[in-house]
């Protein structure tokens, strides 16, 4: 398309004609021959490098996004026989977004809450809520009050 512009500008046509015909923008008619007349042949090439690089790697991105798969290391076990365990009791119960991060970064990748949450959100891919001790199914439970965020999401009840 790029060469068809410098084409059909050799041809006489002006840059209004060009973008009809081939169904672009005048604005990046005019780009295309300014850089041509500059770099030529070379200026129809794409210019690459555009925009910042990732931080962390496709194979870093999938290591982060497998992490919700897994158990996290504070949840307790239980075996038919013996007390209730866990890997870790001083790790997390249930997979938050601070404690996926944290684990990213034990695994030597560099990444923040933030980061975790556009990369899981990009995916599609869901973490397990953090269930909290304010909800109860007794029925005397009087729950402390609204929630410490305007963000977070609660789930209407039905009684049926």
């Amino acid at each position: 398309m790029r060469a068809r512009m410098i084409e059909l500008s050799r041809s006489g046509l002006r840059v209004p004609a060009i973008a009809v015909e081939l169904d672009c923008g005048q604005k990046t008619v005019r780009c295309r021959l300014h850089r041509f007349n500059r770099s030529g042949l070379p200026g129809l090439d794409d210019l690459g490098g555009q925009g910042r690089e990732r931080r962390i790697t496709e194979e870093e991105r999938s290591r982060i996004i497998a992490l919700v798969t897994t158990v996290p290391p504070g949840r307790l076990r239980w075996e038919p026989v013996g007390a209730p365990w866990a890997f870790d009791e001083s790790g997390p119960p249930e997979w938050t977004l601070e404690s996926l991060a944290a684990a990213a970064r034990a695994e030597g990748i560099e990444v923040g809450r933030s980061q975790v949450r556009r990369i899981l959100l990009a995916q599609g891919v869901h973490w397990r809520p953090t269930r909290s001790w304010t909800r109860s199914k007794d029925p005397d439970f009087v729950p402390k009050g609204q929630g410490s965020s305007a963000s977070v999401l609660t789930r209407p009840t039905t009684r049926r």
